[in-house]
């Protein structure tokens, strides 16, 4: 509540102001004004709106600086600390992920950098191809994830049941493989060799949120995680920040299990603090005008 007159004056007292909406008014109280009140006019109403929208633009510029860059990362962004370079790159359809890849047609070697933050610090992502299936089950899968002594695992899984998710050999020959983790996402490095005149495969990929015992715990069975497969072209050259690479064929996932690799993100937003970004958004520009109002 805001006080409707001036409080008396008191020479201990420091200087206060008080506004009155409706006389659009402010009153100044200060010991050096020989302890009497004084009605400010100066500061109109235009004046307070001209503050109020100061607030509100110091805010939005806040807010806009607090918002982390990645929320506008896209694939033809990104870099490796490791240099590696790709003819083309993709912001895949769901889960955040992205793909880079480089195809050699004469000897069928497919190189991948797969990019995707894990649904929580400890978990996991997966890369993999299915060649007989567009799903899940028959994926020939690359998972990786941060182990309890800080370092990082990749291994290759032959996803043929999911209720088995353990490391194993896969139908394609895997050289060169690693993984990295930074900034809150993992990035999976590979060669595969692919069968002769290879020209597009079934990709697969999936996050998940723990690992138990070395071993990937199942992942959420969320839209996003349920359309996280597509068809890659390996003769098409174009690096795009939206789909181009990849075709993005959704297909309804199968049974529950944290094993498979999952889906691409479309768009670029590539990393994981940004999922509350709408939920402080909101919240912060309901607190500054509630402030300035």
């Amino acid at each position: 509540n805001i006080s409707r007159r001036p409080p008396p004056p008191s020479p201990r007292r420091s200087p206060s102001i008080y506004w009155f909406p409706k006389s659009k008014k402010l009153f100044l109280t200060s010991p050096s004004i020989a302890g009497q009140s004084r009605v400010i006019d100066s500061l109109s109403i235009a004046a307070m709106a001209t503050l109020q929208l100061g607030a509100l633009v110091l805010g939005f510029s806040v807010a806009f600086m607090l918002i982390s860059p990645s929320h506008s990362l896209t694939c033809t962004s990104q870099t490796f600390t490791n240099h590696k370079l790709y003819t083309n790159c993709a912001d895949l359809p769901t889960l955040s992920a992205f793909l880079h890849w480089s195809y050699n047609s004469t000897t069928s070697s497919l190189s991948i950098a797969f990019v995707a933050p894990p649904a929580k610090p400890d978990g996991w992502i997966a890369w993999g191809i299915n060649p007989t299936a567009t799903g899940m089950i028959g994926t020939q899968a690359l998972i990786a994830f941060k182990q309890s002594n800080g370092s990082m695992k990749v291994d290759t899984y032959n996803i043929s049941s999911p209720q088995s998710v353990v490391p194993s050999k896969i139908s394609f020959a895997v050289s060169d493989m690693s993984a990295e983790d930074s900034g809150g996402l993992i990035k999976i490095f590979a060669t595969l060799a692919l069968p002769e005149n290879t020209t597009s495969v079934n990709q697969v990929w999936q996050v998940g949120g723990s690992v138990t015992n070395g071993l990937p715990d199942k992942h959420a069975f969320d839209p996003a995680n349920m359309k996280a497969t597509g068809t890659l072209d390996l003769v098409q050259t174009t690096a795009s920040g939206d789909e181009t690479a990849p075709t993005a064929s959704p297909v309804p996932g199968p049974n529950p299990t944290a094993e498979a690799p999952s889906a691409p993100h479309n768009g670029g937003d590539s990393r994981i603090g940004n999922r509350n970004a709408g939920f402080f958004m909101t919240s912060l520009f309901l607190a500054i005008f509630v402030i300035c109002f």
